[in-house]
């Protein structure tokens, strides 16, 4: 095997969290080349790691059918000369373009019909397997071995002369570094602690003469005009002001960095930042940040992880009653 195309996630998160995969399959591959196969918006995270080559855009919508599109994709990719193909979603759909490619070895998790689609089909024991990212490195070794332990850290690049362009463009300085939050949750608001509670957190930063920048896309604009606005003042709200690649050259320039279960909360740990990961309705033993400059804070209360994206008691108390003070005290405990 010398040419790998992964059909990466649709996610920022699991995307990262297939990196530990890639640098797997280069540890058993010396010289290999990977593609990856992803939605543009992946493409600054891909783009950023070693282990791959090029990012080959998927052109197409989340739940999108159009299976003649994917035979068209399927012929055009069968002139690279794949070996295998690794297939990280567990959708019958994304098993096709593998198959219209002629890539011989076709590699995934058993699901939706995907007999004949894939074959070498791995069987998921998920108690043995918590972690999304034990699962995904799994897919590089032979059915019925066991995953390597343990995985690689996600890791991306930093390209300085990108981080002073970021900067300038947005008028900001990179010293004092800055407390970054990412206050949004693309899954839904049951991941999201309160715009009051990161208000009352930003007043609490700045009195130690730190800058707090809030990052996020352009959805999370309402949440971090809120937030700014609550706080006084005591934080700048960025989001929708830059994208994806942008938003990583922020928070490589972090001191600290107060996360929900987002993809950006991975971005900040793939950067070795210090970080603290807030989790209410998600778990964090299945896409915990996999840094050792992560701190990780979840109540635990009896309803939590419900994995939901509202909460079906209404409480939010997993949440909520997570309070400025114990997030404030847990970054003061951290080492940069």
């Amino acid at each position: 095997m010398h040419k790998v195309l992964v059909i990466a996630p649709s996610w920022i998160g699991d995307t990262i969290l297939a990196q530990p995969l890639f640098a797997r399959l280069h540890e058993k591959h010396p010289g290999l080349v990977l593609d990856a196969f992803a939605p543009a918006w992946a493409a600054p995270v891909l783009s950023r790691m070693g282990e791959v080559r090029r990012v080959i855009p998927n052109p197409f919508s989340h739940g999108e059918f159009n299976l003649a599109g994917r035979w068209r994709a399927g012929r055009e990719l069968a002139r690279e000369g794949y070996d295998a193909s690794i297939v990280l979603p567990n959708s019958w759909k994304s098993a096709l373009l593998p198959c219209f490619a002629g890539i011989p070895q076709r590699i995934g998790f058993k699901g939706e019909a995907r007999h004949g689609l894939l074959n070498r089909i791995h069987r998921l024991d998920e108690a043995a397997l918590p972690q999304l990212a034990q699962r995904y490195a799994l897919l590089a070794e032979e059915v019925g071995a066991t995953a390597p332990a343990p995985l690689a850290k996600p890791h991306l690049q930093v390209n300085a002369e990108s981080v002073r362009a970021t900067l300038s463009a947005l008028g900001l300085a990179a010293s004092p570094a800055p407390v970054v939050f990412c206050p949004g949750a693309e899954y839904g608001p049951a991941k999201r602690w309160p715009a009051r509670h990161f208000a009352e957190l930003a007043r609490r930063v700045v009195e130690t003469d730190f800058p707090v920048w809030i990052v996020g896309s352009a959805k999370d604009a309402p949440i971090g005009a809120e937030i700014e606005t609550l706080s006084g003042g005591a934080c700048k709200n960025l989001c929708g002001k830059t994208d994806l690649a942008q938003a990583i050259d922020l928070l490589s320039c972090a001191q600290r960095v107060v996360s929900n279960d987002s993809g950006l909360m991975h971005v900040a740990a793939a950067l070795q930042r210090p970080l603290v990961a807030l989790y209410g309705s998600s778990s964090p033993a299945y896409t915990p940040p996999l840094s050792p400059q992560a701190r990780i804070l979840s109540l635990g209360i009896e309803c939590s992880p419900c994995f939901q994206r509202e909460c079906p008691l209404g409480h939010f108390k997993c949440l909520n009653d997570l309070t400025p003070g114990h997030v404030f005290d847990a970054m003061k405990g951290m080492r940069e």
